[in-house]
């Protein structure tokens, strides 16, 4: 039965096998030859990390060095294992079920120190540092509502998904390791090129850049701190073998705050599990799961269906219906520029490009929720805005408004609102005809005609901002 010792032959005996009911065995009802092995699980998640080391040790000067950088920064070994203490168990969970070796549990230490907002200076997010297009490759959803490199479960899964495939390629943990951080197709060229002259073709025979270089020795170094923390000083927080969070389903959208508060947990807390809801909205239709502490998840699926002060969510998404500058969408929306700026991070001096999801204050009167094709496709780009200034050109021969919209890049209809004409009119030659251009556009003109140029600037004016403006 669970829990009790069983019975084991030692070197060259026979198994003793039951032939009644089961009971417990004692050591001292063991034979001179036979040991007694506790089929208990382990009440530490740190033991059953040990329990599951599988991969080749690696000894040299860098792996020393490591030990020695980390054992003499105890306080940062302290904020690391007990962020860590929120993930570890569902991440070894998951390389027991795949049968992976449980040191790779120890990589966000190596990653992001287990934080999984963490931002790289190349784009890397998340827990297990992804970049942009390699989460997409592995199905990391990254759009307007959410970021699915810093989502603990999703970001997990993609990484173990990841390393199998490193390990099916190279068949060597360390060379995996080592493709994890530096790429599949460096780490294959450099074996490549050793095998050309004849070299060794292992993790410490390959030619590789110094951050690569230290990346087993980083692992290995945790590894063995994690395997004896005394013979380095240091002390591990307690970290039980149990569950740190649930998963609870969510029907509607919900603001973040209000979901933390029905949890009472922490806004820092829920914000820890759920990293990816990096809006004050969560969007059921595309994140129909929180993950809340073992003990809250009740807690909170009783406040939730008690509920009654009006909606979950204030917030909803807009889709910009054309492209505009900041102070129009805010306008349009009922917000402050200054709000709306800041709730959807709008750099300065941009426009809000067509079919932009923004999130804006949702009414009482809207009851439905935001749909699942917006939610799993929202994107928010931005174009450069630009400074026009006013100025005349002259109409060349048979010239129209079609063609001088033609020549500077315009639209038909602008050219013809901003000189009250239709857009079929045709300009005598020489007539003036006003157009709006960029400041910089006017300036190369400008310099190619030295004083032959065709184009009068005028005194600059912002009544009338180009509409639509040249993609470049």
């Amino acid at each position: 039965m669970p829990g009790d010792p069983v019975l084991t032959a030692g070197p060259g005996t026979k198994p003793q096998l039951p032939t009644g009911p089961l009971q417990a065995i004692t050591p001292g009802q063991a034979g001179s030859h036979q040991i007694v092995a506790s089929t208990e699980p382990p009440k530490e998640l740190w033991d059953r990390i040990r329990r599951g080391f599988a991969m080749p040790d690696l000894q040299n000067d860098l792996v020393t060095d490591r030990e020695q950088w980390y054992a003499s920064r105890p306080d940062y070994i302290q904020r690391m294992t007990e962020r860590s203490s929120k993930y570890l168990f569902h991440i070894v969970e998951e390389l027991e079920r795949r049968q992976m070796p449980t040191e790779l549990a120890l990589l966000p230490f190596i990653e992001s120190a287990f934080n999984p907002q963490a931002v790289s200076s190349a784009k890397a997010a998340g827990m297990w540092q992804f970049m942009p297009a390699t989460g997409k490759y592995f199905d990391l959803k990254q759009n307007a509502f959410r970021d699915d490199r810093r989502d603990v479960l999703a970001s997990t899964r993609a990484a173990l998904d990841y390393l199998q495939k490193l390990y099916g390629m190279f068949g060597d943990w360390h060379l995996a390791l080592a493709a994890y951080n530096w790429g599949e197709g460096s780490v294959g060229r450099a074996i490549a090129k050793n095998q050309r002259a004849g070299l060794g073709t292992s993790y410490t025979d390959l030619n590789m850049p110094a951050e690569t270089r230290l990346y087993v020795p980083k692992l290995q170094a945790v590894k063995n701190i994690v395997a004896n923390p005394q013979a380095f000083r240091t002390e591990l927080p307690l970290i039980e073998n149990h569950p740190y969070f649930q998963q609870v389903l969510i029907t509607r959208d919900i603001d973040v705050a209000l979901a933390a508060r029905l949890a009472d947990v922490k806004i820092e807390d829920f914000k820890a599990l759920n990293p990816s809801a990096h809006r004050p909205v969560i969007i059921a239709a595309g994140t129909p799961q929180i993950l809340l502490p073992w003990d809250n998840a009740t807690v909170f699926q009783r406040n939730f269906e008690a509920y009654s002060q009006g909606q979950y969510a204030s917030w909803t998404a807009w889709t910009a219906p054309s492209t505009m500058n900041p102070a129009e969408a805010a306008r349009r929306t009922g917000m402050s520029e200054a709000d709306l700026r800041g709730v959807n991070n709008i750099p300065p001096r941009m426009l809000i490009k067509a079919g932009s999801t923004l999130l804006v204050p949702r009414s009482a009167k809207v009851e439905t929720d935001v749909t699942s094709h917006v939610a799993d496709n929202a994107q928010v780009s931005f174009a450069p805005e630009v400074v026009t200034r006013r100025t005349t050109v002259k109409a060349r021969k048979g010239e129209s408004v079609a063609t001088i919209a033609k020549r500077y890049g315009l639209s038909a209809a602008n050219v013809a609102e901003w000189n009250n004409v239709s857009t079929s009119t045709a300009f005598k030659l020489g007539h003036q005809v006003v157009v709006f251009l960029p400041v910089k556009s006017h300036a190369a003109s400008s310099s190619h005609g030295r004083g032959k140029s065709n184009v009068k600037a005028v005194k600059r004016s912002s009544a009338k901002p180009v509409v639509k403006s040249r993609k470049r």
